[in-house]
Order: structure tokens, then C-alpha cells, then sequence
């Protein structure tokens, strides 16, 4: 039985603009739509990408998206960030209409979108909890029956009678997602929201999520950047590209395709145009072998040169830093490396900031950094997920020595002894 179904559904903003546009646009529309034609501006709009820039100001959130999803499927929605991913979830949600198309849903849905979603700051947890529920379709016996159990599922009972504006982001979190999970709704939208809270309530929401689906048959929509958690809690995956469905099937091969596991071309020349701020600009990020040109494949068996060139305009330089986490096939991080382990020094103006990883450091397999820009070594000011995805593959290797994939992901050179 189908749980939900989208039909070709678009969603076109106009760039800059509050609303529909201006007058004009909407006079026009409406001179269209008496003769029966189709709206002007729906022929116009730029592709929803981010790293170019556009002509047109209309922009497609989302292009042409078409999807069934099962009663009790649990699906994940990835792709990097600007992809369409959290405009879509909102269309099904109903917070929005989709400029063009249709959705279909069976069954009551419950949304936690963002931080607090459906909260009023001023009402207290117990009043939100009621409030929440009854915005939900929800009875006020069904809610007072599941009352005790989302607010011990919240660990938030202390804080209970007082105003949620007074809550940490992780309070709200924790409470939010407890009555959005054990309220009786039959399809569960979760977008990034789980980032907020603390590991142990991860790994409990984690556990929640797959009780929903497995053991009460509720559909689930996930949204996360951590494939760890995306390929523990889903079965089937949906993969968004500048507003598009790039791929639909099985979580493995999803996140395997988002992940760059399935490209037949080499990218190891990344450029930008729109991760920036007032005074930093991130321009390049570059890696190769030595020797070797940047089309070529990264070889385990020889350096890797890592290159990030930016523009840093402050008369402060000193004052920043860039940090990057490593993350492997899954979305697992591995670790994080920083200039400032060297106490590098970045100049004003153009700076050309290289690594070298030493040969055999990594495993042949797929790879994706995560960037920060860190000011005054302690509060990240630009964060960018999936900043630039690479692959390193099987070097040469003499007859007669293991041909195999030794297991991990990386494989350092330690310092050996014997006496």
C-alpha cells in the first residue's frame, strides 16, 4: 500500500524577492491564467546549483520529482547540501505548495523540520506537547496516554512546566523529536535535526526510528549527512542533485552513488565561486600525485598532494585557520587535520595551503572532506559538508606479495623494533 506518492512536483522561487514577485509578474500570471495558459515564468528559472552563477532570476528547487514510497519503507533522502533536500521534505510536510505537480500521502504526517518545529516559545513543554499533538490530528485521550512516555523518551521531566524559551537547541531537540515519534501519526518526516543532540540521544532516536518502522509498520523520511546513521536506519534511498533525482534504489548502492563509488570519471579539481564570506573565499581544492596530473588516479602507493587555495582580505590572518574532517564510504568520520597543528600563519590577501599524505596512507576506496574555517581556534564560522568527494585506488604491487584490500580505511607506517 502506498504511503506517499509525488507526480512530477517542481518548486521555482524567485530570487531576492518575498513572495510571489512584483506586481507586474503577478498581473501577468493572472492575464495568463483567464485565456487558460500556462504560468510565463514556469518556462524561465535557472538549475538549483550552487557553484555557478546564474542569469535568470527565478531559480527550480526542485525539478520534475517523481517517487513512490511504501507503507512501512524507511527512506533516506542525501545529497550535498543546496540539493533540494529539506524543500522537498517541506512540500510533503504540507508547509509549502509545490509550483508544479501533485503529492499523495494515507495517513497523518508529523514533521520535525527544524529545531522547535510547531512550538510556541512562550508555552511551557507540557502545553507544547498537547499543542504539537493536536496540530497532528491528534485526540487529547491519545495524547495524555502517550504523554509520560515522550516526556521520559525526552529526558527533559526536570523542565517539563517551563517555557520551551528557555530550552538549550538540545532540550528542544530531545523534545520535539519524542512527541513527533510516539504520537500515532503513520508517516514520520525527520530531516537534520538529530545533529543537535548529543550522541547517547542520537543512538536512541537511531533506535526509535527503526522500532517505527519495523515494529509499528509508520513510514520514515530521513534526511541526514551521516551515511552511518542513514544506512543503519534505511532500506531504500533517494539521491537529489541540483533539484533532481539523480538515482532511486537500495540504500547501499545510494549512498555508494552519492558517495562517488559508481563514477567512471576522475575528479580531483574542485572550484568555487559561492563559499565565501565578507572577507574569506575559498577558490580551489586540488589533489594529485606527485609527478602525476590532477585527471589522473590517486595511487595509494605515492603521496597525495591536498592544495586549498583561498583569499583571506583581513588585516587579521593570523586569527584563522582551516580544519578539514575526513569521512569514508559511509559517511563515517576517520579524523580531522588543521594547519594549525604547525602553527601555519596564513598571509592577507592569496594563500596556496598544501598537505602531504604520505604514500600508503590510505586504502584504495572512496573518500569526502568536510571544511571549516575556524576563527581564533575555537568557533567555526564557515562549515561546508561534502566539500569535495575523491578516490584512491590499488597501486602497483610486486609478484608474489597479498593482492588483496587489507581491512580499514587507512593504513599508516608506524616505527617497528626488534632486539
Amino acid at each position: 500500500m502506498l504511503a506517499l506518492k509525488a507526480e512530477n512536483i517542481s518548486k521555482q522561487y524567485r530570487l531576492g524577492q518575498v513572495g510571489t514577485g512584483t506586481l507586474s509578474h503577478d498581473l501577468n500570471r493572472f492575464w495568463h491564467r483567464v485565456r487558460g495558459k500556462e504560468d510565463p515564468y514556469l518556462k524561465i528559472g535557472d538549475t538549483n546549483d550552487r557553484t555557478t552563477k546564474g542569469d535568470s532570476e527565478y531559480v527550480w528547487s526542485l525539478r520534475d520529482i517523481d517517487f513512490e514510497i511504501e507503507q512501512g519503507d524507511a527512506v533516506g533522502i542525501i545529497g550535498r547540501n543546496g540539493a533540494g533536500k529539506s524543500t522537498l521534505l517541506k512540500l510533503l510536510s504540507k508547509v509549502t505548495k509545490p509550483t508544479t505537480g501533485k503529492i499523495y500521502t494515507q495517513g497523518r504526517i508529523a514533521s520535525l523540520l527544524e529545531v522547535g518545529t510547531g512550538f510556541h516559545p512562550e508555552m511551557t513543554g507540557r502545553e507544547n506537547v498537547f499543542l504539537n499533538g493536536a496540530i497532528l490530528g491528534m485526540t487529547r485521550k491519545e495524547i495524555t496516554r502517550k504523554f509520560d512516555e515522550i516526556v521520559d523518551f525526552s529526558g527533559v521531566e526536570r523542565y517539563i512546566d517551563t517555557p520551551v524559551k528557555r530550552y538549550s537547541s538540545g532540550m528542544y531537540v530531545r523534545l520535539a523529536f519524542a512527541v513527533a515519534a510516539h504520537l500515532e501519526s503513520e508517516i514520520l518526516i525527520v530531516d537534520e535535526v538529530l545533529a543537535v543532540g548529543d550522541a547517547d540521544f542520537q543512538k536512541k532516536c537511531l533506535g526509535k526510528m527503526g522500532d517505527v518502522t519495523k515494529g509499528e509498520g509508520r513510514t520514515i523520511l530521513f534526511v541526514s549527512h551521516n551515511m552511518a546513521a542513514i544506512k543503519t536506519l534505511c532500506t531504500k534511498g533517494i539521491l537529489l542533485n541540483t533539484g533532481k533525482v539523480a538515482f532511486q534504489g537500495n540504500i547501499d548502492d545510494t549512498v555508494l552513488r552519492y558517495l562517488g563509488g559508481n563514477n567512471t570519471s576522475i575528479t580531483n579539481h574542485f572550484i568555487y565561486e559561492n563559499i565565501k564570506t565578507d572577507f574569506f573565499k575559498l577558490e580551489e581544492i586540488i589533489l594529485k600525485n606527485d609527478n602525476k596530473d590532477i585527471n589522473e588516479p590517486l595511487d595509494e602507493n605515492q603521496e597525495i598532494e591536498f592544495t586549498t587555495n583561498f583569499i583571506l582580505d583581513t588585516g587579521q590572518p593570523e586569527r584563522y585557520h582551516i580544519t578539514y574532517h575526513l569521512l569514508n564510504d559511509y559517511g563515517e568520520a576517520l579524523f580531522s587535520f588543521s594547519s594549525i597543528s604547525q602553527e601555519i600563519k596564513y598571509n592577507k590577501g592569496f594563500n596556496s595551503l598544501k598537505c602531504i599524505f604520505p604514500k600508503n596512507f590510505f586504502q584504495s576506496g572512496n573518500y569526502h572532506l568536510c571544511f571549516f574555517l575556524v576563527e581564533d581556534k575555537k568557533e567555526a564560522i564557515l562549515v561546508e559538508k561534502d566539500i569535495a568527494s575523491f578516490s584512491v585506488v590499488d597501486g602497483n604491487r610486486e609478484i608474489g606479495v597479498y593482492m588483496g584490500r587489507e581491512p580499514g580505511f587507512i593504513r599508516p607506517q608506524f616505527n617497528w623494533q626488534i632486539k
